[in-house]
């Protein structure tokens, strides 16, 4: 689900990727807490942000020289690039609450 610019300029970009988040999960293979991660992530992105975002799983172990990009020091991590500012967030994702104020798409003691 990754915007395209659809030619006419910066403002269609734009337009199009308004509203998406952004998501990067960085993990190391296919282990039980990547894809426990991956799992969870996809349960609450279904359950939270239905049609508005983007995962990209990259792995480690295929492209190590990636996690210095966003500064990985720990996996699985998930990063979020957009919305800005940038947030990120260790572990398998099992907390959903955590994840959803990690990501600020619910503020603390909200229900």
């Amino acid at each position: 689900m990754k915007a395209v610019s659809s030619g006419k300029g910066k403002k269609a970009k734009t337009d199009l990727t308004e509203g998406v988040w952004d998501l990067r999960l960085y993990v190391a293979g296919h282990t039980p807490k990547s894809l426990t991660a991956f799992a969870n992530l996809k349960k609450i992105c279904e359950e939270h942000l239905a049609g508005k975002y983007c995962i990209e799983v990259i792995d480690l172990l295929k492209n190590p020289q990636l996690a210095k990009g966003d500064q990985i020091i720990a996996i699985p991590t998930l990063v979020r690039k957009l919305p800005e500012p940038l947030k990120k967030i260790i572990g398998d994702l099992a907390d959903t609450e955590r994840v959803l104020v990690g990501l600020d798409i619910r503020s603390v003691g909200e229900v």
